[in-house]
């Protein structure tokens, strides 16, 4: 069992940020008895694979709900860290497509000054995009027909 110190030390997370993961139900330390924090080894992993996560841009609820699929009782194996990667697929492949499309719409953006709105992407004649609701529309792949 590693204390809270270790944890952080092991992982460079400051140890708010795990206290904060504990909160968030992404790890569950055990209490000894003084009360202090006790961490498993393979919370380390856990931890880990929540700051990849997190930098992948997957939320927390996401990361909670696929730390969900991995046994508490037992150090997780590669067959199971396996299962959960399998499961994650689909969603990284979803923004590979999106950030794809993201830099092939920004390539005729970025920096070029035509002010053409023959061939601008992104232009939105008398705001006719709201319909489509709100927020980015059209460099996220669902961009709405629009009548000019």
């Amino acid at each position: 069992m590693l204390s809270i110190g270790d944890v952080a030390h092991r992982t460079g997370l400051a140890v708010s940020a795990i206290r904060y993961y504990e909160d968030m139900g992404l790890v569950f330390p055990e209490r000894n008895a003084g009360g202090q924090r006790r961490y498993q080894r393979s919370d380390i992993r856990r931890l880990s694979f929540v700051m990849i996560s997190q930098k992948l841009g997957f939320s927390i609820a996401q990361v909670r709900d696929m730390l969900g699929q991995l046994p508490d009782n037992r150090t997780p194996t590669k067959a199971d860290w396996a299962r959960l990667s399998q499961g994650a697929r689909a969603a990284l492949n979803q923004r590979i497509d999106q950030l794809t499309a993201l830099r092939d719409a920004l390539d005729g953006c970025i920096g070029c000054g035509c002010l053409s709105l023959d061939s601008c992407a992104l232009y939105n004649p008398a705001d006719v995009a709201q319909n489509a609701g709100t927020g980015p529309r059209y460099l996220l792949g669902d961009r709405p027909t629009l009548a000019t």
